[in-house]
C-alpha cells in the first residue's frame, strides 16, 4: 500500500504543504505526515473567544512579489493589516521600527536632519574603526548609542542568549530605519494577515483527492521503513537529526510561549508589544484581537508572552543560529543531503535559514518546478 504514493512529505507546515498541493496538481499521490496534532506547522492559529490566536507566536503576511501574494490569495481573503509594533523600556513607549516618531520621543527632534545629526554625533563618541565586528557595534553605526542601549541591547540579548558583542553583524544589518512619520514595520509592497487565520491556507492546500495527510506521527519512530517504502521524500525537519547528529548539533533558539484570556476589551492597545529591558524575561506581549481590527468577543481578549529559551534535544526549534560556525556545519551536512539520491530538504529547518512565510513560499514552488516543472496554469 505504501508504494501507491509518489511522494511522503515529512512535515504538514508551509513548505510541506506547497509541495504537497503543487504535485497533486501535477497528478502525483502524496503523503503527508505531521508530529504535531495539527497541520500548518507555526502559522498555525486556532480559534479562542472569537480571536484567531497565533500559537506560535505572531504572523504577518508581507512580500513585494506580485505572484507569491497571488498564490497565498488563492487561499484566503487577507486584511489590511499593516505590522506597527511598539517597543516598551521600563515603561516608555517607543515607536518601531525607528522612525521620526521614535526619535521625536527620545531626542526632542523634528526634523530628519536634527535627528541624522543626533546619530551621526552619537556614532562619533563611540570611535567605531573600520568594519562592525559584531552586532552591538553594528547597531551603532546604524542607530547610535541611545536607541542601542535602550531599544536593541536586552531584546537581543534575551533573544538569542548571548550577548551583543558576541553575536554577528549581520543579524541586525537590514534594520529599518526610517527619517520619516512612518510605523509601517515592512518596506513590502503587499501586507496583511487572513481573515479566518492561518490554519485554513493549509488545510485547503492539502484538501485534494491525491492527498493523504496523518498528524501526530513521528517519521524518526520508523525512519528505515519510511525510506525504504517511498520512492521520493520531501524532509522538513531538522536535517542534522536526519543523519542522526553524525557531524555534531547545529544551533537553534527556541520559544515558550504563555496564553491566556482576560476579561477586557483591551489589554495593551496594539497587537505586538516587545520588551526591550533585559529584566523582563520576555521578549514580547502579543494581543491577538488587534491582527483583525478587534473582532471577537467583546468582554475578552486573548494575549501571549512570548519567553526566548535555550534549545536542546526534544525543545521544537524556532530559529537556527546562522553565525559562522553553524553555516560552516550546515554545508557539511548539506554536502551528505546531497547523497541522499531520494529526499529532498526544505523549509527553515531542512535548509537550515530564517525563512519569512513568502520566502517560504517561493523556495517550496523553486524545489517544484526543479523537481516536477511547471503545472498547466504555468506556474
Amino acid at each position: 500500500m505504501v508504494k501507491k504514493y509518489d511522494y511522503l512529505v515529512v512535515g504538514a507546515g508551509l513548505f510541506g504543504a506547497v509541495f504537497a498541493h503543487e504535485a497533486a496538481q501535477r497528478g502525483k499521490r502524496v503523503k503527508v505526515i505531521e508530529k504535531r496534532g495539527h497541520v500548518a506547522g507555526n502559522i498555525y492559529t486556532k480559534e479562542m473567544a472569537g480571536i484567531q490566536v497565533h500559537q506560535y507566536g505572531a504572523h504577518i503576511f508581507h512580500t513585494s512579489d506580485r505572484e507569491i501574494w497571488d498564490y497565498v490569495n488563492q487561499f484566503a481573503e487577507f486584511n489590511r493589516y499593516t505590522n506597527s509594533p511598539v517597543a516598551n523600556y521600563h515603561g516608555e513607549m517607543y515607536n518601531l521600527p525607528f522612525n521620526m516618531n521614535t526619535f521625536n520621543k527620545l531626542w526632542g527632534v523634528r526634523t530628519p536632519q536634527e535627528a541624522a545629526a543626533k546619530i551621526q554625533e552619537q556614532r562619533d563618541a563611540a570611535k567605531l574603526k573600520g568594519q562592525p565586528r559584531n552586532l552591538e557595534e553594528q547597531a551603532i553605526t546604524l542607530i547610535g548609542t541611545d536607541i542601542y542601549q535602550k531599544l536593541i541591547k536586552g531584546y537581543t540579548e534575551k533573544q538569542w542568549g548571548q550577548r551583543a558583542t558576541d553575536l554577528p553583524a549581520f543579524i541586525i544589518r537590514r534594520l529599518p530605519v526610517r527619517f520619516t512619520y512612518d510605523n509601517n514595520y515592512f518596506n513590502d509592497t503587499y501586507q496583511g494577515i487572513p481573515i479566518g487565520g492561518y490554519t485554513q491556507i493549509v488545510e485547503k492546500m492539502l484538501d485534494h483527492p491525491e492527498i493523504d495527510v496523518e498528524t501526530n506521527v513521528d517519521f524518526f519512530a520508523h525512519k528505515q521503513d519510511y525510506l525504504k517504502g517511498y520512492p521520493k521524500i520531501i524532509f522538513t525537519g531538522m536535517i542534522d537529526q536526519f543523519f542522526d547528529y553524525q557531524l555534531g548539533e547545529l544551533a537553534y533558539r527556541s520559544l515558550r510561549f504563555e496564553t491566556e484570556t482576560l476579561a477586557t476589551d483591551n489589554y495593551q492597545g496594539n497587537a505586538v508589544i516587545n520588551y526591550t529591558d533585559a529584566e523582563t524575561p520576555y521578549t514580547r506581549i502579543i494581543e491577538h484581537k488587534h491582527f483583525e481590527f478587534g473582532k471577537g468577543d467583546p468582554d475578552k481578549t486573548v494575549v501571549t508572552k512570548e519567553y526566548p529559551a535555550a534549545w536542546k534535544r526534544g525543545d521544537e526549534p524556532y530559529y537556527p543560529v546562522n553565525n559562522q560556525e553553524n553555516n560552516a556545519l550546515y554545508k557539511q551536512y548539506a554536502k551528505l543531503a546531497s547523497q541522499e539520491g531520494h529526499v529532498i530538504f526544505g523549509g527553515r529547518l531542512g535548509q537550515y535559514r530564517y525563512y519569512d512565510m513568502h520566502q517560504v513560499i517561493h523556495a517550496a514552488l523553486v524545489t517544484v518546478e526543479a523537481e516536477l516543472g511547471v503545472d498547466k496554469a504555468g506556474r
